[in-house]
């Protein structure tokens, strides 16, 4: 990749479900959980985690995330 013009990929997870507590990241269900996918870079990351936000904001306790597993994958690299 390098030197042909394209970014390194750094691969990033989103994912969510609904929480058991607003404050806390401990989910009601972990069967329900939903894997959004895993994407090539923050910004297409950001914009399927900003996508499942707004399409549960009517529920309070609904939350999604978004995991750096370049940072897991290769944390001497981060």
């Amino acid at each position: 990749m390098a030197g042909t013009g394209e970014s390194k990929q750094l691969l990033h997870l989103v994912f969510g479900g609904e929480l058991t507590h607003l404050a806390g990241t401990e989910f009601r269900d972990l069967s329900k959980v939903d894997v959004v996918g895993i994407y090539p870079n923050y910004a297409a990351a950001h914009a399927a985690w900003k996508g499942k936000a707004q399409q549960t904001v009517d529920n309070a306790h609904m939350r999604y995330f978004i995991v750096h597993l370049h940072r897991l994958l290769d944390p001497d690299a981060a």
